[in-house]
Parts: C-alpha cells; structure tokens; sequence
C-alpha cells in the first residue's frame, strides 16, 4: 500500500479556499444573529400565557428539531421555487439555517428563563417594575447570561452544520472543496485541508464568543466564571 499525498496542487487554489471559507463564516454569522432573535421571541411565545401563541411556537420546534436540516433546505429552496420566488442560493441557504438554528435557540433560552429563581420575579414585581422591564433586567438577560456556554456551542455547530448547503451549490466551504476535488483528483488531500480549515474557523468562532462574553457580561469576568 503506497499513500503518496500531494498537496501542491490543492494549496494553488488557496484563494477559493479562503472565498468559501469567507461565506461560511457570513451564513454562520447572519443565522446566529437572526436565531437569536428567533430564539428569544419563541422561548417568551414558549412561556406565554396565551395557549394558542405557546402552540404554534411548540410546533415550530418540534417540527425543526425532528426533521433533518438537509430536508429543511430543500423545503425552502424547492418551496419557494415553486411560488415563483427565486432567490441565490446564499439567501436560501441563510434563510433555512437560521430557521433551523432559532428552533434549537428556542428552547436553550427557554431552559434558561425557567432557571430563573420565582422569587427574583416576585421581588422585582413587589418592587413595582413594569412588566417589561421584569423581562428585560431580571428574566431576559439573566438567562441568557446562564444558557451563553450553550448557545456558543450551538452557533458553532450551525457553523459546521453549513456545509450541507453545499447541496443547493451555496458556495461555501464544502462546496468549493467539492469542486476543487473533481478538478484535480486529489479528494483526500483536499478534504483534510477543508477539516483543518473547519478547525479554525471552530477555534475563531469560539474565542469571539469568549471575547464578546467578557464584554456582556462582566459579572463573569470579575469572578472569573468560565464561558
């Protein structure tokens, strides 16, 4: 068994490396934003009081988390194809990982608002603070600030989970890799270059998160809580 690796080829398209590269960390960055807002708008329509809204937003969640993501790419992409909306497959490709990624932000933000101690609320309720700002200074943030470690993880994994949008030839890292294999037969060599690749971008994701932790939330920086 002769293993002869050659690198050579695959590291003179480093450029389209780097573009696809660049994309992934683009869709990562819009699904995390947009998820986010997803997550903390479904985790209040979770705990609403009214049991219609809490439904519908149970549905979602359940729907998105036991059906695989590839699956829901396709219902995007084809579904809107078939209502005559025709969009990039970067659009699409965002749109349906932060679909996906707001589901599951959903319920870590939820776990955290139900880590909130009942008493805090009836404190802070007993000190005549609006309801808004019940949620905001008590409930909110607070959780939020508990469930950080999770979500990090969670926007992480978005991040990895990116590569099946190569499917609908988003061209991100996966996809370039796919094309650059075909083009010079060298598939091992290059998907060690794409793993290694994933690496630091999994390594730059979690060290910005730990950076923007110590900026929101001091608290844990003063006591030198880990992220």
């Amino acid at each position: 068994m002769n293993l002869n690796l050659d690198f050579a080829a695959i590291l003179e398209r480093w450029p389209a490396f780097l573009d696809g590269a660049l994309l992934t960390l683009q869709l990562a960055f819009i699904a995390t934003v947009l998820g986010t807002v997803i997550g903390v708008l479904g985790a209040i329509g979770r705990r609403s009081n009214h049991p219609m809204i809490s439904r519908i937003c149970g549905i979602y969640v359940e729907a998105i988390r036991n059906t695989p993501l590839l699956v829901q790419i396709f219902l995007v992409y084809f579904g809107l194809a078939s209502l005559g909306l025709k969009f990039s497959a970067f659009t699409v490709a965002a749109a349906a990982l932060t679909i996906n990624v707001g589901a599951y932000t959903t319920e870590i933000i939820r776990a955290g608002f139900d880590a909130i101690p009942r008493g805090q609320i009836e404190a802070a309720e007993g000190l005549a603070l609006s309801r808004a700002q019940i949620y905001w200074h008590v409930v909110m943030w607070p959780a939020i600030e508990k469930v950080y470690p999770a979500l990090t993880s969670q926007f992480v994994l978005l991040m990895l989970a990116s590569s099946v949008t190569s499917q609908i030839s988003a061209e991100e890292l996966t996809a370039v890799a796919n094309y650059i294999q075909s083009d010079t037969y060298r598939a091992f060599e290059t998907y060690i270059l794409v793993a290694l690749v994933y690496i630091v971008l999994s390594l730059i994701m979690r060290t910005g998160f730990w950076l923007l932790g110590l900026v929101i939330f001091p608290r844990r920086r003063r006591l030198g809580t880990p992220l």
